[in-house]
């Protein structure tokens, strides 16, 4: 009977633990995404938290061009005037209730208006600047983690030369035609092969992190890319770079707005002395007050220590837009050096990664096979197969770092052509 019972137990808690696990299953089971660079791109523009903080400062400018264009609130006053004392409202002889209102004169909002404007303008293409920094980030990361699985593949296959070569070398020392120390050097290449990729898997977590920033997910997730690692598009014509980058990148059209706002600004403040118009109604509700009266007025204030504002606030206005002219100037000459280099070094990188594909790995394979098909004959020593595919190694890693330095330098000659990379983005 005891021995029933205690069967009967051990059934129901295999039972509970199995049931627990299935339910715990989908919690522990963690997504992968499946991402091409065009989709990396376009949820990187779509989820990143620094384009919503572009969009909310065009909020925010369009709240302020609302505010610098809106007439003032009326002002309602009521009071107890003529008391022999305070506090002591039934003996006042008079009893006024005025409504005003103060218009500033209507050039003022004409220039708040061009200012507001050109605020919202200024962060708009604030935004494009960043839309594009974005998109540069989030096709770099994506090349990081397409060199860090290049790398594994290379390691993979030279983990599996180096066990291919330790079976030989064992084999040869078996029949007396290899010494017993190509052995050790062998299983020394093989020990340091899988160290290798151990090392490898730190550097794909590194580069699925940074790529999972860059398309703004809290929560990383493992990320296998659908694209492969190749050569970009072709270059544009040299002439017409600099043509291209004056007229499309974002920071010389955020400069032009912020001179358009300067400009208008130091307008306004000359405009100090203009009137503004009042409007009141006014009604005195004493005992025996008298009907409604209205007043319509100007109020101005008289320029008589002019060169107060002449050096002050007007001079700070005038010399804001001198320094955004030069500061424009600045700039313009940088983007044309930006955009020089960035072709030199797109040009560059494309040239080399199509010389160490065409020439430098065939190259290192071919040595790799004459001196393995050698030492199996018995002609060279494991030491030249060694150092053959120690070449090869690093022919095939540098292969895929070019080809990810290509694709990263194109990206950033488009960046510094202001050619915008929009997939699957919204505008604000």
């Amino acid at each position: 009977m005891r021995l029933i019972l205690g069967v009967c137990a051990l059934a129901i808690a295999a039972g509970a633990a199995s049931a627990q696990v299935r339910t715990s299953a989908p919690r522990d089971t963690i997504e992968v995404l499946r991402l091409s660079r065009q989709q990396a791109i376009a949820e990187a523009l779509t989820r990143n938290a620094q384009l919503d903080v572009a969009r909310e400062q065009i909020a925010e400018a369009r709240a302020r061009r609302v505010q610098a264009v809106a007439i003032p609130d009326p002002a309602l006053t009521a009071a107890y005037d003529q008391s022999p004392g305070p506090f002591t409202f039934g003996t006042a002889a008079s009893r006024p209730v005025s409504l005003g209102l103060d218009v500033p004169f209507p050039d003022k909002f004409r220039l708040n208006n061009r200012i507001g404007v050109a605020d919202i303008r200024a962060n708009e293409q604030n935004f494009r600047l960043q839309t594009q920094t974005v998109a540069e980030a989030a096709s770099t990361s994506y090349d990081s983690l397409l060199v860090a699985l290049a790398h594994r593949t290379v390691l993979t296959e030279t983990r599996d030369l180096a066990n291919d070569f330790l079976s030989r070398t064992q084999t040869r020392y078996q029949a007396g035609s290899a010494a017993r120390l190509d052995v050790i050097q062998a299983q020394v290449a093989v020990a340091q092969a899988n160290n290798d990729l151990i090392a490898n898997e730190g550097e794909i977590t590194a580069a699925q992190a940074s790529l999972n920033r860059a398309l703004g997910r809290v929560r990383g997730s493992p990320i296998v890319p659908t694209d492969t690692l190749a050569l970009p598009a072709p270059l544009p014509d040299s002439a017409t770079i600099e043509t291209t980058a004056l007229e499309n990148r974002p920071e010389l059209a955020i400069l032009q707005q912020q001179r358009a706002g300067a400009g208008a600004t130091t307008s306004l403040t000359k405009e100090f002395w203009l009137p503004d118009f009042t409007f009141a109604v006014q009604r005195d509700y004493a005992p025996q007050g008298g009907p409604a009266l209205f007043t319509t007025g100007i109020a101005l204030p008289l320029p008589l220590l002019y060169w107060q504002h002449s050096r002050g606030d007007i001079a700070q206005a005038q010399h804001i837009e001198r320094e955004l002219a030069a500061t424009y100037r600045d700039t313009r000459a940088q983007v044309v050096q930006d955009v020089r280099t960035a072709y030199a070094n797109a040009a560059t990188a494309i040239k080399q990664a199509i010389f160490i594909r065409d020439e430098l790995v065939p190259a290192a394979r071919e040595q790799y096979r004459v001196s393995s098909t050698s030492y199996s004959l018995g002609g060279t020593s494991a030491l030249e197969v060694l150092t053959a595919r120690t070449a090869l190694l690093q022919a095939e890693s540098q292969l895929a770092d070019a080809i990810a330095a290509a694709s990263t330098a194109r990206a950033d000659l488009n960046r510094a052509l202001g050619i915008p990379v929009t997939p699957g983005a919204s505008n604000p």
